[in-house]
């Protein structure tokens, strides 16, 4: 997910742009304002957490762009592109290494298990709406 700073700062095409470059597939993508019933659902794992309510708040304070995406181990492959949650700790190269200004305002979000994965997907998409096709260069990318 590109989070609303991601969004704000125009960098949707930048992240959409290193993971395809990655070699991962998009099958799937959205944009929306998250009302909080939804970003709580999301952040259920953190509820009574001291940062709960400020991370609720910012998901639902912009539009996001929801993704997924396909690839060998791509759940691992979108973490490390990623980078560190804390940006202070990313490495360079990294979309939050390179872009992110704190711990929430980090631009991208990733699921951090396939199990994760399966359940955030089902908060934002139908299973109808998850496109199966063939990519002409998936030979070279197994």
């Amino acid at each position: 997910m590109v989070k609303p700073d991601g969004v704000g700062r125009r960098l949707i095409g930048e992240c959409i742009g290193r993971f395809e470059r990655r070699g991962l597939k998009l099958v799937a993508m959205r944009m929306r304002i998250i009302d909080e019933t939804t970003a709580k659902r999301h952040y259920a794992e953190h509820a009574g957490k001291d940062f709960f309510d400020s991370l609720v708040a910012f998901i639902t304070s912009g539009p996001t762009v929801q993704m997924v995406w396909e690839g060998p181990d791509a759940v691992a492959q979108v973490r490390k592109m990623n980078g560190a949650t804390n940006c202070l700790k990313a490495d360079v190269g990294t979309v939050r290494g390179d872009f992110g200004l704190s711990t929430q305002n980090n631009i991208v979000h990733a699921s951090d298990s396939p199990e994760t994965a399966a359940r955030e997907i089902a908060l934002y998409f139908y299973p109808e709406e998850l496109l199966t096709y063939t990519m002409p260069d998936e030979q070279w990318l197994r």
